[in-house]
């Protein structure tokens, strides 16, 4: 079995995977914020795996995490976790020391792009096609899976879609530029374009849109051109086969999924390139509930996602 864990800002879950490629046991805890916190979580999430599965931890052929903030893949370390409260912590080493078995870290969106290849290959029967992992959060990022390997780029920042521009006279993003794709197509993006005090902002966004709120209407209609510009950019730049949308803005389900598409399908006449590429096709929403960053971190410590 492979056991997976996806290290969240507020929850951790776990996934063990057998041998056969599904799911058999699965977990969910609150993360510990700060360092030591962190770590205490990872290795509370193993041991409560173990129990699970009936095994020593020796007896996982491998064990992954998948984290937020910059990952150093090849040593394991972690910078730039704000909401975890981590930077500069060696996870890997720390919790490979602690349980004597190699332990590989993921950024927890690529991960998920790894997942994501894992249930497409499921249900198509094939591993190697091409898809990008679009997921929308808080933020927005992108994990890539180009001919069954996953996309890391020389500095591991492939897939940062988010922080291109794409108004030059747009809102300062949090990263410093202006007018980013992040600032259109996120949950933060949501919150400032329609404050609420609303639980689910997005949810409650798009209710308002269908029972007929003009300014509703405009906000939704403003962030779902950015999902679908999105989409637009991945299959430009990587001609993926499939975009999945993942994130907390995907348990939107149907009503993201069919606004995005109908935004792709609006721009096709303009375009025989674009008509061409039949966009609309290629993009689909991650089933509602789906592990995608525990399972991918399960699989990252297999051979071939250690290369782009």
């Amino acid at each position: 079995m492979r056991l997976g864990i996806d290290i969240g800002g507020t929850k951790t879950a776990a996934v063990a995977i057998g041998a056969d490629g599904e799911l058999t046991d699965q977990v969910r805890m609150p993360t510990g914020f700060g360092a030591e916190a962190v770590v205490a979580t990872a290795l509370r999430t193993v041991e409560r795996m173990t129990e699970l599965a009936g095994v020593g931890v020796a007896s996982f052929m491998s064990i992954g995490i998948g984290i937020p903030g910059a990952v150093d893949s090849d040593t394991g370390r972690v910078a730039h976790a704000v909401n975890l409260g981590l930077e500069g912590l060696d996870l890997g080493s720390r919790l490979s020391d602690t349980l004597g078995v190699a332990v590989r870290v993921e950024n927890d969106v690529k991960a998920a792009a790894v997942g994501a290849h894992h249930l497409l290959g499921v249900a198509d029967g094939i591993r190697a096609h091409s898809m990008a992992y679009l997921n929308l959060g808080t933020g927005l990022a992108a994990g890539i899976v180009l001919d069954g390997r996953l996309l890391r780029g020389g500095h591991g920042v492939a897939g940062e879609i988010g922080h291109l521009p794409v108004d030059p006279g747009g809102v300062v993003c949090g990263c410093g530029q202006r007018g980013c794709l992040e600032t259109f197509a996120s949950g933060s993006a949501i919150a400032r374009m329609w404050p609420t005090a609303h639980a689910l902002p997005a949810r409650a966004l798009f209710d308002a849109a269908d029972a007929g709120d003009k300014r509703a209407i405009e906000v939704r209609e403003r962030f779902l051109t950015g999902v679908a510009a999105a989409v637009r950019l991945l299959v430009l730049t990587t001609d993926v086969d499939d975009v999945v949308i993942g994130g907390g803005l995907s348990a939107l389900g149907g009503p993201l999924l069919a606004g995005t598409r109908r935004i792709l399908g609006e721009w096709a006449p303009d375009s025989a390139f674009l008509a061409s590429l039949d966009l609309a096709a290629r993009v689909q929403v991650i089933p509602f509930g789906f592990p995608a960053a525990a399972v991918g971190a399960a699989l990252v410590g297999e051979h071939q996602w250690l290369k782009s």
